[in-house]
């Protein structure tokens, strides 16, 4: 899956060569930026391809239904549980779902603690491989959460911390992300994680062909 932040700019030319790049999927994500308008400016180059394509709304949420998932994250590392419940609550609140069959929860365990998205939720990012997999077996066991996400955004991870995780998962799909940018990466987290995500290697210099290279069938 790749991932594209709403607040990072792409031209049309850009999304047509990630959407044709091998890859299953495209996330809207981001953390810090995002507004109505430049979701929507990305939702609409996107409009037109036939690609899988999944929204993940940050706080505040900026809800759509012209994508076919909605992908609501809940972060169990942190130490305000606003960002485990509280949010989620508003965007029950706050919104009407017109189809339950597009949300998709998501038990987010994030471990880079110098990214947005840890800063943001104080996420508690040390801990040890244990830790790591405990949280993944209390989302898939105790909560019955369809995915776990291991998230480095922005730094590559520990792969037997995503092994520990993948270990303890019954029923939940696997996604990792952080840090893929290059096939040893990619095939290195996908012996583990059912879905590896691919995001920051996009906005790098030759991002396109570096995508490509991670691109593990």
């Amino acid at each position: 899956m790749t991932k594209l932040d709403p607040d990072k700019p792409l031209t049309k030319r850009d999304v047509a060569a990630i959407v044709d790049s091998g890859t299953d999927a495209i996330m809207v994500s981001g953390t810090l930026g995002i507004t109505k308008e430049k979701v929507a400016e990305l939702v609409g180059m996107l409009a037109e391809y036939r690609i899988p394509k999944v929204l993940e709304p940050s706080p505040p949420p900026v809800i759509r239904d012209d994508l076919d998932f909605i992908f609501v994250a809940s972060i169990f590392n942190t130490k305000n549980s606003k960002f485990t419940v509280g949010y989620q609550k508003d965007f029950l609140r706050d919104n009407t779902i017109p189809d339950w069959e597009k949300i998709i929860p998501e038990a987010y365990i994030v471990l880079n603690p110098f990214s947005a998205v840890a800063v943001l939720t104080r996420a508690q990012t040390k801990l040890d491989p244990k830790d790591v997999a405990a949280y993944g077996e209390l989302a898939d066991r105790f909560f019955k959460f369809p995915i776990v996400y291991v998230e480095y955004s922005g730094t590559y991870g520990n792969p037997d911390i995503v092994r520990a995780v993948r270990e303890k998962l019954h029923n939940s799909i696997l996604y990792y992300g952080g840090g893929i940018d290059s096939r040893e990466k990619a095939e290195a987290m996908s012996k583990y994680a059912h879905t590896i995500v691919v995001g920051n290697a996009v906005y790098k210099k030759g991002g396109v062909e570096m995508l490509k290279e991670t691109i593990v069938k």
